[in-house]
């Protein structure tokens, strides 16, 4: 697994305290997508599981380091939703939770992984409540989350709370360019748009990925022209349209600052001559209707199971031209 510079600190930080005895057997690291915290996961497991670890560092040469290098610990669970589930059930959960009671295979620490605990359901978050209460011997859960309030506020109080920031922008920069080069407004809207988390900012600027961004922003610009916003369903209606939507709410965010003269923070920096057409559209109530209308159409998206996305797309586009119709929209 790749590692990150910016991650040094936080790594040492946290493999301080498991050497000074003052480590939680239950992590729960908070970060933001695309910010690295699976390598995070991975060395601090590393470490854990080492029979032999060097300092701050797992040995590289134990049986247990070679089987993590080889993907295939016995004891490290790894625990996901189901391929085409969105939510992890309490059958899984139990699964893991028996096994952890049996001697440990390398007999050493035994480490969960558990990437998106937001994904449990309330029944796998209850089953996994009395383990991480009293856990065995020389077991460590290391939890992953993006909205801590998400979660149960018994999970929460079991855990210890960390939060990975994300690196300053000018590491971040520096970084991607080094990954791929690409022009430095470019590399700045896109950490924007990603809440400064480099590995997200990364992914969207891959050729592909940034011009559909590209087209969206066209189409946009094209369409407020004529009014005619029903047109932009074709460039939304896609698997990943909560991200499409994404791009769009900045856009209108941006406007709004645009209004109040504060065109220096805007998030779309390579998109300017859009934003003061969006501003130029409709007044900063309207905007603000029609971006929380535009995020309730993204939840939506996201947590509703089996929804007619291009019907609901439908159904906001045409408020948006309705909204532009209205003798009133100027406020």
């Amino acid at each position: 697994m790749n590692w990150y510079p910016w991650l040094n600190a936080p790594y040492r930080q946290l493999i301080a305290q498991y050497q000074a005895g003052r480590g939680h057997h239950a992590l729960l690291i908070h970060a933001d997508e695309g910010n690295g915290d699976a390598a995070l996961v991975y060395g601090l497991s590393r470490w854990l599981l080492c029979q032999h670890p060097q300092g701050e560092k797992s040995c590289g040469e134990c049986h247990s380091c070679r089987l993590m290098l080889a993907g295939n610990h016995p004891d490290w669970h790894v625990l996901t939703p189901e391929k085409g589930k969105a939510s992890l059930g309490i059958d899984r959960v139990r699964q893991v939770i028996d096994g952890l009671y049996t001697h440990a295979q390398q007999g050493g620490a035994k480490v969960i992984w558990l990437a998106q605990a937001e994904a449990l359901t309330e029944a796998a978050a209850n089953a996994l409540l009395k383990t991480l209460e009293e856990p065995p011997e020389k077991t460590y859960f290391l939890l992953g989350c993006r909205t801590p309030s998400r979660l149960l506020p018994t999970l929460r109080s079991r855990c210890s709370y960390w939060h990975l920031q994300n690196p300053p922008p000018a590491l971040s920069s520096q970084w991607i360019q080094r990954q791929q080069p690409a022009d430095p407004q470019s590399v700045e809207t896109a950490l924007k748009l990603s809440h400064g988390a480099p590995l997200a900012a990364a992914a969207l600027l891959q050729p592909e990925r940034w011009q559909q961004r590209q087209q969206l922003c066209r189409q946009l610009s094209s369409q407020l022209t004529t009014h005619d916003l029903l047109a932009l369903l074709p460039v939304l209606n896609h698997e990943d349209a909560a991200e499409r939507l994404h791009w769009l709410c900045t856009l209108l965010l941006d406007a709004m600052k645009w209004q109040q003269g504060a065109a220096a923070y805007l998030l779309n920096q390579d998109q300017q001559p859009l934003v003061a057409a969006l501003a130029a559209t409709l007044g900063q109530s309207a905007l603000q209707s029609l971006m929380q209308g535009w995020l309730t159409c993204r939840h939506q998206l996201l947590t509703v199971n089996a929804v007619n996305r291009e019907l609901l797309l439908t159904e906001h586009l045409l408020a948006w031209e309705a909204l532009l119709a209205a003798p009133d929209s100027a406020f």
